[in-house]
């Protein structure tokens, strides 16, 4: 759609730096701001992709298996011997 805008000084100033920022042209940049200001407004933010950072965890005790959770849980939760 295209439209005439009239934009507040402190905003044209706030435009530019994103603009030098992000090195997007005007239009680019007007777009993606008020997508975050409506979204945001909504209360929902774009989401980002939930990313799961696997790490090793080394040895384990010996005879304890972290593959089977509830075999894990059931040993955990048992009485102490003494």
């Amino acid at each position: 759609m295209r439209t005439t805008l009239t934009l507040d000084d402190d905003v044209v100033v706030k435009v530019k730096a994103e603009m030098r920022r992000t090195g997007e042209g005007f239009k680019q940049t007007v777009n993606n701001l008020l997508r975050l200001g409506l979204n945001a407004r909504r209360g929902t933010l774009p989401k980002r992709k939930f990313v799961v950072d696997a790490r090793d965890l080394g040895d384990t005790l010996p005879g304890i298996s972290l593959d089977n959770v509830g075999e894990l849980l059931d040993r955990l939760e048992q009485p102490r011997a003494r």
